[in-house]
Parts: C-alpha cells; structure tokens; sequence
C-alpha cells in the first residue's frame, strides 16, 4: 500500500505529465499553423510520449493500492514567438518536470518507499534523456540563425521521427 505523502505527490506528477502532453500539443499545433508540419509532427510524438508518461504513473497508483485523481488542465499558450523560443521554453519545462521528479525520488526515500524509488529510477534515466534531447536541437537551431533553408531541414528531420 502507498503512503498519502507519495499518492499525493504522483498525483500531482500525473497532472503535471498531462500538462505536458497539452503543452507540447499546444506547440505542434502552432508549428502546423506556420507550415512546418515536421516541427509539428515532432511536437505530437512529444505529447504522446509524455501521455505514456502519465500512464505509467497512473498505474503504479493503482497497483499499489492508490486512488487516482485528476484535476482540471490548465490551457496552454496558443502562440509563440519563434522556433528558437518553442524550443527553449521546452527545454526550460523538461527542466522543470525533472526536478519534480528529483523531488519524487526524495519523497520516495524520507517515506521508505523502496517500490517507488525503485519505479522512478526510470524517470530519471528518462528526463536525462528528454532534456539532452531538447538542447541539442536548440544548439543546431541557434546555428542555423532562423536560416529558411536551415529551417526546412531541420524540419524534414524532424518529420521523420517515428
């Protein structure tokens, strides 16, 4: 069984990973509104991937005896000012989600929570992952200084995530 310290706090970590999926939906739809339908592309895998995120959350909950529950998602911003910028306040939000899942992995330790620190060790390897991810395609944008013909091949790159 869960404590009440750790079923509240991945609740609050479920809220922020549906968060996340919106945002970066909020995101691909605005690189789609501009015509650079890989940007998007790459965008709605983000979304997708941080909705498995949350699920997985979701169900260590349940197969520890926790109850789940959901809050109302904030709507995320509709416009933004530039690619270069999309991407800096993306890195900016994986930087903000791994230090909730630091705090997590803390939680789980000062509560003996061995079943949860062990299930967030993946988290941690991930948001690794997930911020190196995000920074290097903001240092390749930087260099291509708002460049079309740079633009569009990061963009066919992009588009060709599975």
């Amino acid at each position: 069984m869960i404590g009440n310290k750790m079923l509240d706090a991945i609740n609050e970590q479920i809220h922020r990973e549906l968060y996340s999926e919106y945002l970066y939906l909020a995101m691909a739809a605005w690189f789609r509104s501009e015509g650079l339908d890989g940007f998007g592309h790459f965008f709605e895998k983000q979304a997708q991937e941080e909705h498995s995120h949350a699920m997985k959350f979701y169900h260590h909950l349940f197969e520890r005896g926790g109850r789940v529950v959901l809050k109302a998602i904030e709507e995320p911003p509709r416009d933004f000012p530039g690619v270069v910028e999309v991407f800096e306040q993306s890195l900016e939000h994986e930087r903000y989600i791994t230090k909730s899942i630091h705090d997590l992995v803390d939680l789980a330790g000062t509560e003996k929570d061995h079943a949860s620190a062990s299930f967030l060790t993946w988290y941690v390897d991930e948001q690794v992952e997930e911020e190196a991810h995000m920074d290097e395609i903001l240092g390749k944008l930087r260099m291509v200084k708002g460049n079309p013909q740079g633009l569009l091949m990061m963009d066919g790159k992009l588009g060709a995530r599975a």
